[in-house]
Formats: structure tokens, sequence, C-alpha cells
């Protein structure tokens, strides 16, 4: 079957979805692979995955035996999703990730402005990319987010990708573009907030010593907030955290626990005007809320998050703020995270950091 066979695609890959009939990609349980391209399509040979942590953690914790985590067993699942799905999407989580790779065919339609050769970074989840991995992932041995891999994926005329900086290694790009929504979204969070009470808001990171919880740090203080405070579950990541200077204080505290974490952030100055939850664990919509004053705003940009726990917490708390779902979009913000990187010391050196230990 040939390019010109094929009726027109629909931009957001609808004419991908095999099953159910009329859904989305990302809502499909299964999405056409092949190779062939709609005219609006961008076919890219795939290096590297990078899952998303939520997603990796509950591998890593369902293939954990006697405390050590079968790598195997983590490849092996991985790959079962894929060839059963056709995209990178855990049944557990919803949650995907993204890649790197380099363009090898352009639709004569695509909107996207990529060209052969091309080496880019996906800026729209794996949950809604059709994937061909074709190296079995011989060489990740499943204990790291970031997968070196050898395939394809294919991009629709609505997706998102970014050409890779020259100045930046692939992989710390990578680590970075997977959470950049994070830090523009809260950028322009506390710029509202600022502009709305006529001072500096008291901005909360949940998970602050993270990869998207370090960059909406850093993005808050760029944005005017008055002063930030980065929450993280032990002594380590406080270290971490306070090493890297993002925060005016760093506290701990068990992000599960709603009173621990409510007094923990008064006690940092809190209540905050904005709270970013980070974390990738569930259970910490209670906390958040709690840590947040009224008329404030709680950003929830993790996928354990419980949509429902968080609306129906907030009411029975009686709790006057506004809740947004972090949905990794905004126009410029891998650019945004990018800069960010290279203006803060601290926040490269928590990624680098990062990317040495999954090594």
């Amino acid at each position: 079957m040939t390019m010109t066979d094929l009726r027109r695609g629909d931009p957001t890959g609808l004419h991908r979805v095999l099953d159910p009939a009329g859904v989305l990609p990302q809502a499909a349980h299964r999405l056409d692979t092949r190779a062939e391209l709609w005219p609006d399509e961008v076919r890219v040979r795939v290096e590297r995955l990078n899952l998303d942590a939520a997603s990796y953690r509950q591998l890593e914790r369902t293939h954990t035996v006697d405390g050590a985590v079968d790598g195997d067993a983590v490849r092996q699942a991985v790959l079962d999703i894929v060839a059963a799905r056709g995209k990178m999407q855990n049944p557990v989580t919803g949650s995907g990730g993204m890649l790197v790779g380099t363009v090898e065919e352009v639709g004569p339609d695509s909107p996207l402005g990529l060209r052969v050769g091309d080496r880019v970074a996906t800026l729209v989840s794996l949950t809604l990319t059709p994937l061909v991995i074709e190296d079995a992932l011989a060489r990740w041995d499943g204990r790291g987010e970031q997968v070196p891999c050898d395939g394809y994926a294919v991009l629709f005329g609505r997706s998102i990708a970014a050409v890779l900086p020259d100045d930046l290694p692939a992989e710390l790009s990578l680590s970075v573009m997977d959470v950049c929504g994070a830090p523009a979204l809260t950028a322009r969070v506390v710029a509202e907030h600022a502009a709305r009470d006529g001072r500096a808001p008291t901005v909360t990171v949940i998970g602050g010593a993270g990869k998207s919880g370090s960059l909406s740090l850093a993005a808050a203080r760029r944005a005017g907030a008055g002063r930030t405070i980065g929450v993280v579950p032990h002594q380590g990541e406080a270290g971490l955290l306070t090493q890297a200077g993002l925060a005016d204080e760093v506290v701990i505290a068990d992000a599960r626990d709603p009173i621990a974490l409510r007094d923990a952030v008064a006690a940092a100055g809190g209540p905050a005007d904005v709270t970013v939850v980070c974390v990738d664990v569930p259970g910490c919509e209670g906390g958040a809320v709690l840590a947040t004053a009224d008329r404030g705003t709680v950003v929830f940009f993790s996928m354990a998050t419980s949509f429902s726990a968080a609306a129906l917490g907030a009411e029975g708390l009686a709790a006057d703020v506004t809740m947004l779902v972090g949905n990794g979009y905004l126009p410029g913000h891998a650019a945004y995270a990018l800069d960010l990187i290279r203006e803060h010391a601290g926040v490269r050196g928590l990624f680098e950091r990062r990317l040495e230990v999954s090594a």
C-alpha cells in the first residue's frame, strides 16, 4: 500500500486507531503501526525512549524480587506493551513518555516543518505515538527510564517535535523535554497570581528535587515568586536540593500524609499561593490542597494523581482553591525549559546526576 492509495488522514491520528473505533489515539487500545505514511505524517527512526517516571516506577515495583529489580522482566514488559498496543502506554498508569530519533521520511502535507535528517525529540506522549521496536531493546538493562532503542515511530499532523539543540547532550535534552510542560505552566500561573494579587506569591513544589520539580522551582523564581519552598521525602534529596540553590526553604515531608505536609509547608512560610505537585506516587492530593491558601492554585503534574480524589477532597475540606491538570503543552515550552537548564547550574546538576545514576 502506498501513500497515494490511502485516504487523507486526520491530523489527530484518528486514521491510525484500530480498536476501538472512533476514539483518539491516546485512548485507543491498539494503533496501526505500518511504516507507510499518510500525507501529513512523519516517520522517525528511534534511537532512545524516555519512559515517564510514574510508568517506570510502576514497572520497577512490579518486577522487584527480594529487593532487587529484575531488569529482564521490566524490559520484556515494555516489549509486550508495545507489541500488543502499537504504542508505549503502561496499562496501569496510563502514561508513556517520549522519544529521540532522526527523521527518515516526511509526508508532502506535513505541517511540522521537519526535514529528513533532523534529530528530534517528540513533545507528544508515547501513549498516542505509533511505535515499532526492532532490536528487542537489547542494549537496555531495564534499570532506568532512558531506553536505547532501534525502531520507528510515526508523528501526526498535530503532533509536536523539537529539533535537538547542538549545545546540549541528547540524553540531557530528552530528559528536559520529557517534563518541559511543567515549568512553562508554573511560570504562567505564578505570573498570573502576581498580577492578580499585586504581590510576589509563595510557591511550593512537592517533589522539588526531581526533574519537573527542579525546573518548576527555577521557573517560579524566574516568574517572580516571592518565596519558594521545595518539599522532598528524605534527607538525601534535601541535601541535593539545598546544594542546587533552587528553593528558599527545603522541607522534608511525606506528601502522602496531608497533615504532616500542611504543617511542614506552614512552618516554611506557607500556606502557598501556588502548589505544584511533581511526585510520581499516588495519595498526595489532600496534602497539596491543605498546603495551599484560599484562592490559591494547585497544579498537578503527576500521572499518579487521582483527579477524583483531588476534586472530592477539596470539596470535603471546603477549600477554595483552583486545581489545574498540567497537560504537558504550552507554546514555546521546550525552548523555555532548555533555557532554564542553560541558566541554572543547580538544575542542570540535578538532571545530570539523575542521568548518571540511571546509566
